[in-house]
C-alpha cells in the first residue's frame, strides 16, 4: 500500500522498489494498481493536518498551515501525498527508491503547477532537517526497520513533526490486505509481506530508541459503508506522531 524508498542505505529489499517502480505508470489513476491509495488520501490528510495543528497550535481553518515549513515525505511513490502538503504551503521534498515513480511524480507535479523537489534517493542519502517529515505505508516494506527508523529521525528537525502510517500484524490485517484485498487483485499480488508488519508497540519502541518522543496512535479503519477513516482501533491499519525529545 505504499511505496519503497530506501535500496540506497540498504534498509529496503530492492525487489521492493522493483514492484512499486512497476506500478509507477497508472500511480495518478484512482482506478488502478494504486487504487486503494486514492481512497486513503483523504483520511491521511485529515490526521495530518490535525496533527499539524496540534503540533504547532495552528488554525484548522487556514489554508497555508504549512506556509514557511519544509516536510520530506519518505517513499513518496508517484507524489500522491506530495502534492497535497505542497498545496499546504510547504516546501516539499520527495524521495523514493524507484526512479520510474521519480520520474511519473516530476511530470504530474510540473502539470500541476506545483514546485516539489523530488529524488530518487533513499533516507540515509538524505542532508538537513525538515520541520515535517511524513512515511506513509512504507516501513513494512524495508529489510531493516530500525535504521529506517533511525534515517527519519535524523532527517526530523528540532521542534518538528514525524508522522508514519502502517498495517498491524494482525489477523484482521491478514484477511483484508493480504487475502482479500491482494486475492481478488484490489491491491497487486506480492505488495505486502505479513510478517514484515509491525505493531504499534513494536513500532513506538523503535522510535523511542531513535531519540523521539511518540504523541499520538490512532487507528485507521475500513467499512465498504464509509471506506477509510480514524478509529480507535488500531486492528487494521494505524497512525504514529512523534517529535524530537
Amino acid at each position: 500500500m505504499g511505496s519503497a524508498s530506501d535500496t540506497m542505505g540498504g534498509t529496503i529489499d530492492p525487489g521492493e522498489a522493483r514492484h512499486f517502480g512497476a506500478m509507477a505508470r497508472d500511480w495518478w489513476d484512482p482506478r488502478g494498481s494504486s487504487a486503494m491509495l486514492h481512497r486513503l488520501n483523504p483520511a491521511r490528510l485529515g490526521y495530518i493536518r490535525a496533527a499539524i495543528d496540534l503540533h504547532w497550535d495552528g488554525d484548522d481553518t487556514g489554508f497555508a498551515p504549512l506556509a514557511g515549513r519544509t516536510t520530506l515525505d519518505v517513499g513518496c511513490g508517484a507524489g500522491l501525498l506530495c502534492e497535497p502538503l505542497a498545496r499546504l504551503g510547504a516546501q516539499v521534498t520527495g524521495i523514493d527508491a524507484a526512479a520510474e515513480n521519480i520520474a511519473v511524480a516530476q511530470a504530474h507535479a510540473e502539470q500541476s503547477g506545483l514546485s516539489i523537489d523530488y529524488r530518487a534517493i533513499g533516507v540515509e542519502a538524505m542532508t538537513g532537517r525538515f520541520d515535517l517529515v511524513t512515511s506513509l505505508e512504507v516501513i513494512e516494506h524495508v529489510r531493516d526497520p530500525a535504521g529506517f527508523v533511525r534515517g527519519l529521525a535524523e532527517a526530523l528537525d528540532d521542534g518538528g513533526l514525524l508522522v508514519m502510517s502502517t498495517p498491524n500484524r494482525t489477523p484482521l490485517s491478514r484477511l483484508a490486505l493480504i487475502t482479500l484485498a491482494e486475492g481478488t487483485g484490489r491491491i497487486p499480488r506480492g505488495t505486502h509481506d505479513w510478517d514484515k508488519f509491525l505493531t504499534p508497540d513494536e513500532l513506538t519502541d523503535l522510535l523511542r530508541r531513535a531519540g523521539l518522543t511518540v504523541t499520538d496512535v490512532r487507528g485507521l479503519a475500513y467499512s465498504p459503508a464509509t471506506g477509510f477513516r480514524l478509529s480507535d482501533s488500531t486492528q487494521l491499519d494505524y497512525f504514529v506522531t512523534a517529535k524530537r525529545r
